[in-house]
């Protein structure tokens, strides 16, 4: 029953994980211009990976797809790449979690095929976790470069509010990722029990080999203290 609890707790924390990290590969506030600093006629400008978009103050607000993504820096691409191998990574692992969770009666009825399934969609929650990771942390790591570094003539952004959901979006994958594969080797280690051998003396009979009724029928000699050396008594 504790496992099925942390099983449960886990799958909802890294679907939180998913929808978080869903809305932020589509956000178009990866990064945020500083309109106190840029000479721009717009009041906020901020960038994705698909677009970026510019807001006045009147709230009327337009935002522009890439038109080559190609084009695009290779940073960007590669924290593309790793956005979509992470959706699709939790989309993998929510399916297998499903499928191998103990509450639910979806696919496998045996136990042990279904703790392998949930062992390995916790497997693709983390490792979907660290793709998102590492594209968040490197894109935040450019912006914060091109802002500290004089020698840039491009324009300077700020770090936006998408990154800061996307870092929360992927320490949930990971933490749910981890939970549920500790609650499946919890289940592991209960369902294991010792063999026990037992040791009969019919038992000892039987596995008796054929040399042990010859050794107890072999004559013992005694030597008797009133007797003389030569006068031996055999017993068997």
């Amino acid at each position: 029953m504790a496992s099925s609890c942390l099983q449960i707790c886990a799958l909802l924390l890294a679907l939180a994980g998913f929808t978080t990290l869903l809305v932020t590969t589509v956000s178009s506030t990866w990064k945020a211009l500083d309109t106190e600093t840029e000479l721009v006629t717009a009041d906020w400008v901020s960038e994705g990976l698909w677009m970026d978009c510019a807001a006045t103050a009147v709230g009327s607000k337009q935002c522009k797809r890439f038109l080559y993504m190609l084009s695009s820096d290779p940073h960007i691409q590669a924290c593309r790449a790793l956005m979509i191998t992470s959706i699709l990574l939790g989309f993998l692992a929510a399916v297998l979690t499903l499928l191998g969770m103990k509450c639910t009666n979806i696919g496998l009825s045996d136990e042990d095929g279904k703790m392998k399934f949930a062992v390995t969609g916790g497997f693709l929650f983390v490792l979907a976790g660290l793709c998102s990771m590492v594209a968040i942390s490197w894109y935040a790591a450019m912006v914060t470069a091109q802002f500290f570094n004089q020698h840039y003539a491009g324009t300077k952004y700020e770090l936006g509010e998408a990154l800061y959901l996307g870092w929360a979006g992927s320490v949930l994958y990971i933490l749910g990722g981890i939970l549920l594969t500790c609650s499946c080797r919890g289940k592991e280690n209960q369902n294991y029990s010792p063999k026990k051998y037992t040791y009969s003396a019919a038992q000892a009979a039987s596995q008796r080999s054929p040399e042990q009724p010859a050794a107890m029928g072999r004559c013992v000699t005694v030597f008797s203290s009133r007797s003389s050396p030569g006068n031996v008594i055999h017993q068997h």
